[in-house]
């Protein structure tokens, strides 16, 4: 994809919409009206133009090998459920567990990409969903308590019993997605009757938000121990109760249940005031159950693709919700990110910083590029900027040359700043066809005339 030119010419130190006009403006206004709006314009028409290419290119990735890729080397026709061990420069061991957030995703994903008409007669993605679907009800799903486990071996035997609500949230958005491609009204039941188990098991009636690590039975795990797996026992994670926003704004879409609009108006609430707030640089990993900042050296300095995840995801909620849709909250995490985490060299959003200082970890991390191609290309759906094309342009290019792998189009999983692989891993544990099929699929949507 092709850099963005420079303007064809300097433009003038003032503006037909300056205190006061030149005898030039004034005696040819219709002229210099347009030499000005193509001035200003220009780039990002031209910018335009290479960006429906590279939607164009996206879909048929997706088409032709993302979502192969996935239904031909991940799907289990044995037990059911997902493998998802792979690397693009070493052979690596097979898997040997099925984990609840991967597990969640990978039925998330297939029933995004049959949604988006890109099933064939050789591939059925909602057959894809579908079995996992199943693996997850006759496998993670705990008959005697509710909630789900953690980790199954390959055949489905419980190894982790314990409940994450982060993974929780997974199976919630998982469900909703694979009853929106089905029309399954099993599934939207599942969802449902999850988030009722959260409810009266983990949500903290004194505090406010969700308590997030449990043993099979929801005997709270309040130490921060190794057994709590994600975040920090007996912490509140952003990661967390950002992801439980995610699935409730997806479970109130299409139930518009009114115990659940108020759960989610809750976790926005949180989200924007002790997570995510206004001044970004503020943003911060973990808070004690009491809401007060956690100082530990651990909690320290901030996710930049957390942070933009967070905006997109604030504003879908806030437009499901029929509420006024914040974007000057929106654009402040945005513009945060450009200031102090992006690579304008390059392309590409760096992973860690602190406050309002340089990043302290530049490494660009697959799932941190997907989130910032939805933001930017959010942004650019509510107005044109300069600015955001821009970033957004050479995010794609960087994507392209060194995030994708050149076989098969799958992301690796990190590169450095200069795009050196770092990580050549293409599925793991933690890696699925979430982050970058959602925003490929966004980005494609909007500036390519969608599927």
């Amino acid at each position: 994809m092709s850099q963005l030119p420079a303007p064809l010419t300097r433009l003038p130190a003032h503006s037909d919409t300056a205190g006061s006009e030149s005898p030039r403006l004034t005696r040819k206004p219709a002229f210099w009206r347009t030499w000005l709006s193509l001035a200003l314009f220009w780039p990002l028409l031209l910018g335009a133009a290479d960006r429906a290419q590279s939607a164009r290119e996206f879909k048929r990735q997706l088409a032709e090998k993302i979502m192969p890729y996935w239904y031909d080397t991940a799907v289990d026709h044995q037990y059911g459920g997902y493998l998802l061990s792979d690397d693009a420069a070493r052979k690596v061991l097979p898997a040997t567990e099925k984990q609840i957030v991967t597990q969640s995703r990978m039925v998330w994903g297939f029933a995004h990409a049959h949604r988006k008409g890109l099933s064939t007669a050789d591939r059925n993605y909602l057959k894809a969903a579908e079995q996992g679907y199943r693996f997850l009800l006759a496998h993670f799903l705990d008959p005697e308590s509710g909630g789900y486990y953690w980790t199954t071996d390959l055949a489905g035997k419980p190894l982790n019993q314990r409940k994450i609500v982060y993974g929780e949230a997974f199976v919630i958005y998982a469900f909703v997605e694979y009853y929106r491609a089905s029309h399954d009204q099993e599934a939207l039941k599942r969802a449902m009757d999850l988030y009722t188990v959260l409810q009266r098991r983990a949500h903290d009636r004194e505090h406010g938000g969700w308590i997030e690590h449990f043993e099979r039975d929801w005997t709270p795990m309040l130490k921060p121990v190794p057994e709590a797996i994600v975040e920090v026992g007996g912490m509140k994670s952003a990661n967390t109760h950002l992801h439980l926003m995610e699935a409730l704004t997806e479970l109130y879409d299409v139930t518009h249940d009114p115990a659940v609009r108020k759960s989610l108006q809750e976790a926005v609430k949180i989200n924007a005031t002790y997570f995510y707030p206004r001044e970004p640089g503020q943003s911060c990993f973990h808070r004690h159950l009491d809401w007060k900042p956690a100082t530990e050296p651990s909690s320290a300095g901030l996710s930049y693709g957390h942070n933009v995840e967070f905006a997109w995801l604030f504003i879908r909620a806030q437009r499901v919700l029929g509420e006024p849709l914040s974007w000057d909250h929106f654009n402040a995490h945005l513009e945060h990110a450009l200031k102090y985490g992006y690579d304008h060299q390059r392309g590409g959003l760096y992973s860690r910083g602190k406050d309002e200082q340089p990043a302290t970890d530049t490494d660009k991390v697959w799932w941190v590029q997907a989130e910032m191609l939805a933001a930017l290309t959010d942004a650019l759906q509510h107005k044109q900027d300069r600015a955001y094309s821009e970033a957004l342009d050479k995010l794609v290019d960087f994507i392209f040359k060194y995030q994708a792998n050149p076989a098969d189009a799958i992301w690796l999983d990190t590169v450095a700043a200069d795009g050196t692989p770092k990580n050549t891993a293409k599925a793991h544990a933690w890696k699925a066809n979430y982050h970058d099929v959602r925003a490929m699929v966004k980005f494609v949507e909007a500036f390519g005339g969608g599927f």
